[in-house]
């Protein structure tokens, strides 16, 4: 049974596991001629890349962890040069001490590590309760009624989950009760009528609507676990599930949406006022799940041509892990310090599979951003998986460096960024996922998200789906142009990605639609395209050596 934990954390950016039913396992590496959605990756090591191994080329996943010991990733995970492992000592006086594989921004000294965590919309509110909660909003200057409209905006969302949760729970709480006392009534009959589990459908419970509700729970749960052979075995295992359906609400009045909720005091003890504090975490690159960042890295960087799970997209790469994502929002100091770190350790292109609707310190994400842009690092980010429009709902971190702040407006944005919604592998108008975030200014290209096949943690393999698949095909892209043609420089190879996208006009249902709108494919993005390898080698290949790259995004 899948958690609902699982969820949560791919949620975070909405990954599902599939059945094995559906398209060629490989889809996304195929070609349009293959009749799917896919990037060429074959056709372009095939007729273009051929035998040219390239040079190596570290991309970092920042993301909830990596199983570095993964059959399908190990010999293509980053190892850092300049430090002996388990020696406990910082050999290369980069602040971080046995950073073999990379580093833990979300974990302790101790060694423990934060798994689930609350959203960022709870710490917004939680930040700002004492200030307005008691608040009179015609007594504010103009600057604290924006932030006062904020505080209402999250408090109001707050409340509503936490609302909704204990409504749920209530429920629950109101079913078990009734189905439990069912089994009080079915246990004290077979006493008194001398009835065996096996003949409990000769009662007559008719008269007793708890108990008639109770038996169908144990009918189905006989079909389902034949070991079971007894009443109070039953109601053990219904006790089980209904405080498995019980968990995801409770972990939402807890964690998610609980204003007191504090992993940092408890577990990474860093001093999280403070937004320059560098030297904090542990070098567990993996984590409690690292299953959303295993696939992603897969996605990436998998061993190709060994016979096991599926290729990644490059094939001359090294994959550093930066933990920065829990089961929850991710904060903005530890993805900022995961940008650094992995700008500061040789990454070239970085992969961000992660979003949330608000931003506590957007200023520090963008120092990062300008940081990385100025060692010529490239930032490939998921685009979202709410169906919703980028250009007018806030989605972050972004390329958008205004001022700091919630209410900034937009002056400029970042030139090493690409913003990536996600494909299906049907065709015609179901080729976007239906959950897939678009925009037509905010984001650039579109890429293969639906029924991924890659890596998990224990030499497990499977399809999940989100836009957190969708950006690492691109960041598999960027990979191979700076490994093929290392002069270009992280705007180039973004410009190339862009230009080289197959254009399409195909009228598709508009995500968030279910179907009922109608758009033109070129109306959902800034290029109007598809992600491309074959194209983007050939393109890469044919400017190789000029100063200068034709600009086609809105950087």
């Amino acid at each position: 049974m899948i958690r609902n934990k699982f969820f949560l954390l791919i949620f975070t950016c909405l990954a599902t596991i599939l059945s094995a039913q559906g398209p060629a396992q490989n889809w996304y590496h195929l070609d349009k001629s293959d009749g799917y959605n896919g990037i060429s990756t074959f056709r372009a090591y095939k007729e273009l890349i051929k035998n040219n191994p390239g040079k190596t080329v570290i991309v970092a996943v920042i993301d909830s962890g990596i199983d570095a010991e993964h059959e399908d990733l190990k010999d293509n995970m980053w190892v850092n040069p300049g430090e002996i492992p388990g020696n406990g000592v910082d050999d290369d006086s980069n602040g971080y001490i046995d950073d073999i594989h990379g580093w833990n921004f979300i974990g302790g000294k101790n060694g423990q590590n934060v798994g689930p965590d609350s959203y960022e919309a709870t710490r917004v509110y939680a930040s700002m309760k004492y200030k307005y909660d008691s608040a009179d909003p015609n007594k504010l200057t103009k600057e604290q009624q924006k932030e006062y409209k904020l505080f209402i905006d999250v408090k109001t969302k707050v409340e509503a989950e936490r609302k909704s949760a204990e409504a749920a729970i209530g429920r629950l709480n109101a079913a078990e009760e009734k189905i439990m006392a069912g089994f009080a009534t079915i246990e004290s009959l077979m006493t008194a009528k001398n009835l065996t589990y096996d003949s409990l459908q000769t009662l007559d419970l008719s008269n007793d609507q708890d108990a008639a509700i109770a038996l169908k729970v144990i009918t189905q749960m006989r079909e389902q676990n034949p070991e079971i052979n007894s009443v109070s075995g039953a109601k053990k295992l219904f006790k089980d599930a209904i405080n498995e359906d019980k968990q995801p609400y409770i972990n939402k009045l807890e964690i998610s949406y609980n204003p007191d909720f504090d992993s940092r005091k408890t577990i990474v003890k860093d001093d999280y006022a403070n937004s320059n504090e560098r030297n904090y975490g542990n070098n567990d690159v993996e984590g409690p799940d690292a299953l959303h960042g295993t696939h992603v890295a897969g996605i990436i960087g998998a061993v190709s041509d060994n016979k096991l799970g599926n290729d990644g997209v490059a094939r001359n790469v090294k994959l550093m892990s930066v933990r920065a994502v829990p089961d929850g929002d991710e904060r903005d100091k530890d993805v900022a310090n995961a940008i650094r770190y992995a700008v500061d350790n040789g990454a070239q292109v970085i992969n961000m599979s992660f979003g949330k609707g608000y931003s506590w310190d957007k200023k520090v994400v963008d120092e990062a951003v300008k940081y990385a842009a100025k060692h010529d690092v490239l930032l490939v980010h998921a685009a979202g998986n709410s169906a919703m429009d980028n250009d007018t709902s806030d989605n972050f971190p972004n390329d958008d460096l205004g001022k700091s702040g919630f209410l900034c407006k937009k002056t400029k944005n970042a030139k090493n960024w690409i913003e990536v919604g996600a494909l299906s592998y049907k065709k015609e108008e179901d080729m976007v996922a239906g959950f897939s975030n678009y925009g037509k200014k905010n984001v650039d290209i579109f890429s293969p998200g639906v029924q991924i096949f890659n890596t998990l943690p224990d030499n497990k393999y499977a399809n999940l789906q989100g836009t957190s698949m969708a950006s690492p095909v691109v960041a598999g892209v960027a990979a191979v142009l700076r490994s093929q043609f290392p002069s270009l420089t992280a705007e180039q190879v973004k410009d190339i990605i862009l230009k080289s996208s197959v254009k399409s006009v195909q009228i598709v249902k508009k995500p968030g639609t279910k179907g009922a709108e109608k758009v033109g494919f070129n109306t959902l993005s800034t290029t109007g395209g598809e992600v491309n390898l074959f194209e983007a080698v050939k393109l890469a290949g044919s400017v190789k050596g000029k100063k200068k790259m034709p600009k086609t995004s809105n950087a």
